[in-house]
């Protein structure tokens, strides 16, 4: 072959290695949906520009279905006769008060369950959630942690950590069940102020001898350092509890912690007249207004 003629062939096959090459390398630096990623510096664009593979769930202020969870509280006791609980006036899916239930659902009755337990601690909750799962509500609602604190002796009442660990595993098991339902956790009520309420109350402090939360309530009119500093450590050990439910409700992404339950001051209306510590039918009422206020609250308040 000629010179003349091999430079040509020479230069023919470079133009093509270099299409070739052009080519290879658009295809390299062209993703498959079409974007361009220039290289380290530009990936981080590209990755911000896809859909999260698990985007954070809204939060929804209409449940259709609630499971309700805790203690005497939320069975009603004590607010429509004497040491009986009275389900159909709780806060939570109560019949005979604007509960909750019956200010969300267009069903109450057959949406909502009272699954609570007079006399419940924490260490109940997490057998409360598994049976609470099984029925599958769209929204959990909690309340306990007073029976926790109202033992015979300070010394009785639940370690922080047990508590803590207790209330873990109960979430764990909601998200593990049901990673897409709500959670409603109201806080311990303020057991000292309700030894404020009723403490010049003469009933209410024959009723407390019977043995109601001997802890804060025992020897009403006491105050004497020794009987100062117990209910100083009840106190404490609320506000124990308060900080672990706002803590672990605050890591999970659809829980609600209300610290408004323990700062509201429940007067002599809104406490049973049989005992002065349960709420009555009135504050059973107030209770479902501030969850209802909570759940539906374009953000959390707690």
């Amino acid at each position: 072959m000629r010179g003349t003629a091999k430079s040509k062939v020479r230069g023919a096959l470079r133009g093509a290695v270099a299409v070739v090459a052009a080519a290879s390398t658009a295809l390299l630096v062209t993703s498959c949906d079409g974007q361009h990623d220039a290289g380290n510096d530009a990936a981080p664009h590209a990755s911000a520009a896809r859909p999260s593979p698990s985007p954070t769930p809204d939060w929804n202020p209409r449940p259709q279905s609630i499971a309700s969870l805790g203690d005497s509280i939320t069975r009603g006791f004590d607010a429509c006769s004497v040491l009986k609980d009275c389900p159909e006036a709780s806060w939570a899916t109560g019949t005979k008060v604007d509960s909750l239930a019956r200010r969300l659902l267009p069903s109450p009755a057959t949406s909502s369950w009272n699954l609570a337990k007079t006399g419940a601690r924490m260490a109940d909750l997490p057998d409360q959630m598994h049976t609470a799962v099984e029925r599958k509500p769209q929204l959990v609602t909690v309340l306990v942690g007073a029976n926790d604190a109202c033992r015979n002796e300070v010394s009785y009442m639940t370690p922080v950590d047990d508590f803590r660990a207790d209330f873990e595993s109960s979430v764990a098991e909601l998200r593990k069940a049901l990673p897409k339902s709500q959670l409603y956790v109201a806080s311990v009520p303020d057991l000292k102020r309700l030894w404020t309420a009723g403490r010049n109350n003469g009933l209410a402090k024959t009723v407390w001898k019977l043995g109601l939360c001997p802890t804060m309530l025992r020897d009403p009119d006491a105050q004497d350092p020794a009987s100062e500093e117990r209910r100083a450590q009840v106190d404490k050990r609320v506000g124990e509890y308060n900080a672990v439910l706002k803590d672990v409700c605050r890591r999970d992404k659809l829980c609600r912690y209300d610290a408004s339950v323990h700062s509201y001051d429940f007067d002599g209306d809104q406490l049973s007249k049989w005992d002065w510590f349960h709420p009555s039918k009135s504050g059973q009422g107030r209770l479902a207004e501030m969850a209802y206020r909570e759940i539906t609250a374009v953000r959390p308040t707690g």
